[in-house]
């Protein structure tokens, strides 16, 4: 090795909390900067890695290997990027490859194409000789009428078209075009082509503004760039618009933007009202479309060929450029955690990710908000805009909730929680033509299967979980580990004929609901109807044409849904979450049920909600019927604040989950895990940590792992960045660290 030797220090996308010596040969110095994606060997195989810095130094490495490529003329990851991914390695603990492997497309780490994959292209006819004159047209075509046809079509195009509109959309014949080629008139080129799924979807452009709208707009537009702004906006009162008036001066200016939705089945309507104001300059980003497609996403976001990315979490990373906006639509929603390590949160890495990028506004939105944007807001750390009626003026609708242990119920319905109110109301919105709503957050048809006789419900062997009952196909299925099993005839302990159905869920729901209403059109929407590729897009374009009269289904349809028809919604079970061993339960069941309530009522007609529960006074429910999250909140604060057990937003937390085949193994593993902690909070950090546990997860097994945790709080951030990066170096694997854990399950 010369004097003249460069080195690079290379993070690999592994679970390891350091980086990697490599020597830059000559041929790629240009390449391999800060951001770069190289190819690398490691023992006999290779991997793509990330360069974090490069050097002249070289450390007290021994026997450095060189870098095997370099694949791209530019770094993957810009500063910002970079910085971001190390912002999320200290703030969540965890090793910097796994940060960086989140930040980019999962096809862009294949060591058998590190390019990625190939970009598409297109046959295009192109018109190169020109026949001016009628005269010369008919002695140049005088013996090929189809050839003059096909001239004159492509010259009336412009020009130029894709061969596949020539000969799929037009009928000319593929000889005929290579007729024109031979005669010297036309070659053809291979383009580039993006692969774009959402492509000819788009709506209309918005209106107007109202005057609520309006004065957000400006209000959010004298506001510090690098304050993060909250519109808390009841449902139905047009924060879309709002988002959307603020975006196009952002790209107007010359800036990109990114727009973060927190549902798959979200996407299609949102691009929808984005390329309604943008256009072609919207590029998706979400784990749905093939790699090709995220592919081609991510190219034209990097180049600067479209300046407005819009997806679930991960888009957060997109590499817009000039980034000037990020909004988290639905900030409030769980499905913005990240629930494997790297475990972000994206409203959190949103308002990093700007303030890295220097100047970038992020924009927060919801009907619900979360109690620690709430807590934010109050502390002024975001500053907060209410929209607080409707377009139109148009009331929320009215709640009726309903008491499961008192309400009459309709005989024929069984065990299923069906009162006579809802069904009342469901009849007569279908006889006026109306659509309705139903909310069951459970899918399956039945929660367990126990026998008669002797009480055994069968469970998945690898979890600490009964197996739900499925009809279509008939089976017991783990929603958590996949594990499927036949529906049993007879029980396996006592021999008795195993009948009996405990619980419900929505496929149950969905035939009494057909049985009930024999002329209803209904569609079902959940995880087993929506695996599919476009599965959610289908769906709801019936619903919007009027082809559903009931749509049923799990939390994907609580959430930023709008059709004008709905004029009933029914939540038939408000309890199925409430009552979970966790301290946010109250929380989410108020938030799902205010949202799915917001569906009601978006139209002229109005309309009206049914909350059935067995718990008619929590306070969780008694705020979603009056849609008030400054209810919930009164309520909710206090009991995470002392003298009860102080938990998010009145302090910090984090959480240790420790997992292994052996039970008391694993559990001798947390005791460690707490025992390090308290030594830690006592001799480092002046007794700033508080403690709980070790005890067994409330899922005590989980895909055949045994699993206990430690919790451990603060009132201070830095003391728990100071655990978790601490925590880190020590790369123990058989535990996971979920810093600002959604769920404790």
């Amino acid at each position: 090795m010369t004097d003249s030797a460069r080195y690079a220090e290379v993070v690999l996308p592994v679970p390891v909390s350091r980086a990697y010596t490599y020597q830059i040969p000559d041929a790629l110095r240009t390449r391999v900067v800060p951001g770069a994606r190289v190819v690398v060997p490691v023992r006999r195989g290779a991997v793509v890695g990330i360069v974090s810095a490069v050097s002249d130094q070289l450390s007290a490495v021994r026997d450095v290997k060189p870098i095997s490529a370099a694949p791209d003329p530019e770094p993957a990851l810009s500063p910002a990027l970079l910085q971001l991914g190390r912002w999320i390695s200290d703030y969540y603990g965890a090793p910097l490859g796994l940060a960086l492997r989140a930040i980019l497309p999962g096809p862009l780490w294949s060591v058998a194409h590190p390019e990625g994959p190939g970009e598409a292209t297109e046959r295009v006819l192109v018109l190169t000789g020109r026949v001016e004159s009628l005269i010369e047209r008919e002695r140049v075509f005088k013996r090929s009428p189809k050839r003059r046809a096909a001239y004159e079509a492509v010259e009336a195009l412009g020009g130029s078209a894709p061969i596949r509109h020539l000969t799929g959309q037009l009928k000319l014949s593929g000889g005929v075009l290579d007729g024109l080629v031979t005669q010297g008139l036309a070659r053809i080129d291979r383009l580039s082509e993006t692969r774009d799924p959402f492509a000819n979807l788009s709506s209309p452009p918005p209106g107007s503004l109202t005057a609520d709208q309006q004065r957000v707009v400006a209000a959010i537009q004298n506001t510090p760039a690098d304050t993060p702004v909250l519109i808390h906006g009841v449902t139905g009162s047009g924060k879309t618009l709002v988002y959307l008036d603020l975006l196009r001066g952002v790209v107007a200016s010359g800036r990109g933007a990114i727009v973060l939705v927190p549902e798959i089945a979200l996407t299609p309507q949102t691009v929808a009202r984005v390329r309604g104001v943008f256009g072609d300059q919207v590029a998706v980003l979400h784990s749905g479309l093939s790699d090709g497609e995220r592919a081609d996403a991510w190219r034209a976001l990097r180049r600067g060929e479209r300046r407005v990315a819009v997806g679930p979490r991960s888009a957060v990373f997109a590499p817009v450029q000039e980034l000037g906006a990020i909004v988290v639509d639905e900030e409030h929603d769980a499905s913005y955690k990240q629930g494997s390590a790297p475990r972000y949160h994206a409203r959190d890495a949103a308002i990093e990710r700007a303030r890295l990028e220097g100047g970038a506004r992020v924009i927060l939105g919801s009907a619900t908000p979360s109690l620690e944007t709430l807590d934010s807001a109050a502390r002024g750390t975001i500053a907060s805009f209410a929209l607080p009626e409707r377009i139109g003026a148009r009331p929320l609708p009215a709640v009726e909730v309903i008491d499961l242990k008192t309400a009459p119920r309709v005989p024929e319905a069984g065990v299923i929680p069906w009162t006579e109110a809802l069904d009342g109301a469901v009849g007569a919105a279908l006889s006026r033509g109306e659509q309705a709503i139903l909310l069951l957050n459970r899918r399956g048809f039945a929660t367990f299967v126990q026998c008669p006789a002797c009480g055994d419900v069968r469970t998945c062997p690898n979890c600490a979980i009964a197996l739900t009952v499925h009809q279509t196909p008939p089976a017991l299925r783990c929603h958590y580990c996949g594990h499927e099993q036949p529906v049993p005839e007879i029980c396996a302990i006592c021999g008795h004929a195993t009948q009996r159905l405990r619980g419900l869920g929505t496929q149950q729901l969905e035939h009494f609901v057909a049985a009930r209403f024999p002329a209803a059109r209904i569609a079902r929407m959940d995880l087993d109807t929506t695996s599919t590729k476009w599965a959610h897009h289908r769906i709801l374009e019936r619903v919007a044409a009027g082809e559903v009269d009931i749509l049923l289904g799990t939390q994907m349809i609580a959430k930023g849904l709008d059709f004008p028809n709905v004029t009933v919604v029914g939540v038939v079970d408000a309890d199925t979450g409430l009552h979970f061993p966790d301290f946010r339960a109250a929380e989410r069941t108020f938030q799902l049920v205010a949202q799915v309530a917001g569906r009601a009522g978006r139209g002229p007609k109005g309309g009206r909600v049914y909350v059935q529960t067995r718990s008619p006074d929590h306070h969780g429910i008694r705020a979603a019927a009056a849609h008030s999250v400054e209810a919930f909140a009164r309520a909710e604060l206090p009991l995470r604040t002392p003298p009860n057990p102080p938990y998010p937003p009145s302090v910090g937390l984090v959480r240790f989950v420790a997992s292994g085949r052996d039970q008391a193994r694993t559990a001798a593993i947390a005791e460690r895990i707490a025992a390090w902690l308290r030594r830690a909070g006592t001799e480092r950090l002046g007794g700033a940590l508080t403690v709980l546990g070790p005890a067994p997860c409330p899922i005590t097994r989980l895909k055949g792992l045994w699993r206990w945790h430690v919790l451990v709080k603060a009132a201070e951030a830095r003391a728990l960045g100071r655990v978790v990066r601490a925590w880190r170096a020590k790369s123990h694997r058989a535990v996971t660290v979920d810093r600002d854990p959604v769920s404790l399950l």
